[in-house]
């Protein structure tokens, strides 16, 4: 029989992929009524019909603890390891994990296999009835049969992989997506003033990616702070690297212009990701710029 896991140098099981969530809403529909800001640890659930060894049980039970507390309203895939079984088979195991303070029954969903960089490298439908009923703020490990015929490449990762639920795009609403560094400084209020914007604003285009200004701020020290609405209408999460801008004032003119880098900055699919793009006084070619119109663009885009 095929271990569930492999483990590491201390002989100790261990996670071998990432993390990824969706709001039970936009999947199921269902909501708990939990504070926004309340983190939730989820007890491990074993499927009645698994006879699992005490060995194995206490793996599992192990690697639970492993992970990190989900937020209200979120069913995430937690990858365990990914081997292949059988010439034309691989298997992902994964925890299915719920903060909802109810049981839950999963139907048919469609997964993407992914890599570190969110590359897809397989898509299978499944009948996820099969799970069984899913306790409360539980954590259910499962396995996933992939087959050549489901995966783009037999070179899968050993490391880094994650499973995701694939929403129907037609049901998902366009929302909010904001970096680490925002969700700690920004305060409630800009919060949720900022959720409200995006979710009136009518979303970008199918497939299309476009920027939004939001504020511009001329510094004492001479710097320009433009903020601007990076907004996603791809299903695909988009990763930029580099970003040329110029800045327009009101009279039309180009007020300043620079190029930026950005570290590991993501926009998932269908959201809209604020970011402060600072161009230092050598990169601002007006003093006394009329900031009471204007507009940013990537100079190929205007």
């Amino acid at each position: 029989m095929l271990p569930f896991f492999n483990k590491n140098k201390d002989n100790k099981p261990k996670l071998e992929g990432k993390e990824s969530a969706v709001s039970t809403e936009e999947l199921l529909n269902e909501t708990s009524e939990e504070s926004a800001d309340e983190s939730i640890s989820t007890a491990l659930s074993i499927h009645p019909a698994w006879n699992l060894a005490k060995e194995d049980q206490y793996a599992f039970q192990f690697l639970n603890m492993e992970l990190e507390d989900l937020k209200p309203n979120q069913l995430s895939l937690s990858g365990i390891s990914l081997m292949q079984v059988e010439e034309d088979q691989f298997r992902a195991s994964a925890f299915i994990r719920s903060s909802l303070d109810k049981a839950i029954q999963l139907q048919e969903v469609t997964l993407v296999l992914l890599d570190e960089k969110d590359q897809v490298l397989g898509r299978k439908a499944f009948d996820l009835s099969e799970v069984g009923e899913i306790p409360a703020r539980s954590s259910r490990p499962w396995h996933f049969i992939f087959t050549t015929k489901d995966l783009f490449t037999i070179d899968l990762p050993a490391s880094g992989w994650k499973l995701a639920f694939q929403l129907n795009p037609s049901a998902r609403k366009h929302s909010l997506e904001l970096a680490d560094s925002w969700k700690k400084s920004l305060a409630k209020e800009s919060k949720q003033k900022l959720e409200e914007m995006v979710e009136n604003l009518e979303p970008p285009k199918k497939g299309e990616v476009n920027f939004m200004g939001l504020q511009a701020k001329k510094q004492e020290t001479g710097d320009l702070h433009i903020t601007m609405l990076i907004r996603n209408g791809s299903e695909k999460t988009i990763n930029l690297e580099q970003i040329p801008l110029n800045v327009e004032d009101a009279s039309g003119e180009v007020v300043a212009t620079g190029g930026f880098k950005l570290e590991d900055f993501k926009v998932s699919a269908n959201t809209s990701k604020p970011w402060t793009f600072i161009f230092p006084k050598s990169m601002v070619k007006k003093d006394t710029p009329d900031l009471s119109k204007w507009k940013a663009y990537p100079p190929n885009q205007k």
